[in-house]
């Protein structure tokens, strides 16, 4: 995985993501699905692309269940758009046109 993307579990989501001055894309995935490895590539362009106006970040959902649980992840990939600490939005399975979509909307 990319240094543009910061791992993120229960201790450090406050300050990593509730608290950020840039929009934050949270992935909550797991190491044993698919989409969501598949998924990888896209989010670190993403990171790449919009370093500096955005931060990605990932959440295990086997490592931090409780986040998962608290944010309603019923499904993963579950990528969802954090600004200002509150949800902005989500985009549910590997979609990278609509979590690209999502992006747009959270950087304006």
């Amino acid at each position: 995985m990319s240094n543009a993307i910061l791992n993120v579990t229960n201790s450090d989501f406050e300050a990593e993501v509730l608290k950020s001055d840039l929009p934050v894309i949270v992935d909550f995935w797991a190491i044993w699905c698919g989409p969501c490895r598949a998924l990888t590539p896209a989010l670190e362009t993403i990171a790449k692309e919009y370093d500096g106006k955005i931060k990605v970040c990932k959440v295990d959902i086997t490592d931090s269940a409780s986040l998962a649980e608290q944010y309603r992840v019923q499904s993963i990939p579950c990528v969802i758009a954090i600004k200002n600490g509150k949800e902005a939005g989500r985009v549910v399975g590997n979609m990278p046109k609509q979590i690209r979509d999502l992006v747009e909307t959270v950087v304006k």
